[in-house]
């Protein structure tokens, strides 16, 4: 059984099925690139060293990111943060749980002193367990 329609009658379907198919394809790009956005676009050239074997004894342990630029900015957790403001940042941070590990990524061309005030603004904050992340790429 056929269905005619007169010659001047409105069309009252519409076909979905292309209109779904983008749906898709943009829901597929967008989980492809979020994670991309969420880490921090600073780039850091981290000293090397060689390791015998990697440690992950800290494993249910958050840590507290602090990363510092070769111009001398504090980023922790991904947001820059004066150095003068620092400590009042990391109390607010291991409040609720003081255990935590700040990780220290540091550029190699960064200043010295820089490094040195960041770990003495989180000791009088009370973090009590630092470590100091490296590249473990040997060459």
């Amino acid at each position: 059984m056929k269905f005619y329609r007169k010659k001047n009658a409105a069309i009252s379907e519409i076909n979905i099925a292309p209109f779904t198919d983008v749906i898709l394809v943009l829901l597929v790009i967008f989980m492809i690139t979020t994670p991309a956005l969420m880490q921090p676009g600073i780039k850091v050239n981290i000293p090397k060293a060689k390791i015998a074997a990697d440690r992950q004894d800290n494993t249910n342990v958050t840590n507290i990111d602090i990363l510092i630029s070769k111009e001398g900015y504090v980023y922790i957790d991904g947001k820059q943060v004066n150095i003068l403001d620092i400590e009042n940042v990391l109390r607010r941070l291991i409040s609720s749980k003081p255990d935590k590990v700040a990780v220290i990524k540091c550029d190699e061309e960064a200043r010295y002193n820089c490094l040195v005030q960041t770990m003495v603004n989180a000791k009088k904050a009370g973090v009590t367990k630092f470590a100091l992340s490296v590249d473990n790429t040997t060459k």
